[in-house]
């Protein structure tokens, strides 16, 4: 890398450290207290944060403002969460691994992250943790891919989590948002397949290198598009709605890759062979 790849770097790490580290401690003040704020502040901060590592985001469609919402994106790298955290008032479901992270483990913790078991035999636990979440009106942000992929196509959708909306549906309404993320830009010009890898993080890539490679490129230019939201409870099962869910983020980001603007057709039930086959595991990344 160039020297001012290793400048740059520098620099975000001291403008995210400085950042970060005063803001935890008011953050969890804030959620002793029970404030509203709580909520607001993360959205600030990834919206902050996202500046610092140089992501500009060019958002499509209106963020569900409903309580409860669940939003199910597809899943690129862990800059989803800087990305959809800025756009998005709500907490993350992530594999209990993260809890344990330094430092994101902490921020997660923060942030009321529900730690989902990869085990089967809590399966049942962490769709009742959901579940109450879900009826207790929370906005909660999904990525049932559970991995995450290169940002070119959807991964098959892990079925096992929409139990915990249907469940909750049988009492609440339950809004349903898909959404499609899709990396485009590296300075302005399109990210070519080679420069790909630099942002996705996926397969056997390890997060240290990965991350401090990343943090010495330029700006990253993204599109996220808001599909129209549904009721979980127009879905007679949890594989229909996670069927939808799935056609419509896979619809939306291949139009975003082709350089369309992203259609926003009126939501309905789809077929089972127009989405990627679903695998009844728990997420992975």
């Amino acid at each position: 890398m160039p020297p001012q790849g290793t400048v740059l770097r520098v620099v975000r790490v001291i403008a995210y450290c400085a950042l970060t580290l005063p803001l935890m401690p008011v953050q969890a003040g804030l959620l002793l207290l029970r404030s509203p704020l709580a909520e607001r502040l993360p959205r600030a901060y990834h919206r902050l944060v996202c500046r610092i590592l140089g992501i500009s985001i060019e958002q499509h469609g209106a963020v569900s403002s409903a309580q409860p919402t669940l939003f199910v994106a597809n899943h690129t790298s862990y800059l989803d969460i800087e990305i959809l955290g800025a756009a998005i008032p709500g907490s993350f479901v992530s594999k209990a691994d993260v809890d344990g992270w330094p430092l994101f483990g902490w921020l997660a913790r923060l942030q009321r992250t529900v730690f989902i078991d990869r085990k089967r035999r809590s399966v049942t636990r962490q769709r009742d943790a959901l579940s109450a979440r879900l009826q207790a009106g929370d906005r909660l942000i999904l990525f049932p891919e559970g991995t995450s992929g290169d940002g070119m196509r959807l991964l098959p959708f892990k079925s096992a989590l929409f139990a915990a909306v249907t469940e909750a549906a049988a009492g609440h309404n339950i809004t349903i948002q898909p959404v499609s993320v899709a990396y485009l830009r590296l300075d302005g010009m399109p990210l070519g397949r080679s420069y790909r890898p630099l942002f996705a993080w996926y397969g056997d890539m390890q997060l240290a290198p990965h991350l401090w490679t990343m943090l010495g490129i330029g700006r990253l230019g993204v599109n996220v598009t808001f599909h129209p939201a549904v009721s979980a409870a127009d879905f007679p099962s949890r594989k229909a709605l996670a069927e939808h869910c799935a056609a419509t983020i896979a619809a939306g980001l291949s139009a975003a890759l082709a350089g369309r603007e992203p259609a926003m057709p009126r939501p309905a039930p789809v077929p089972a062979s127009a989405a990627p086959a679903l695998a009844d595991a728990m997420p992975t990344r």
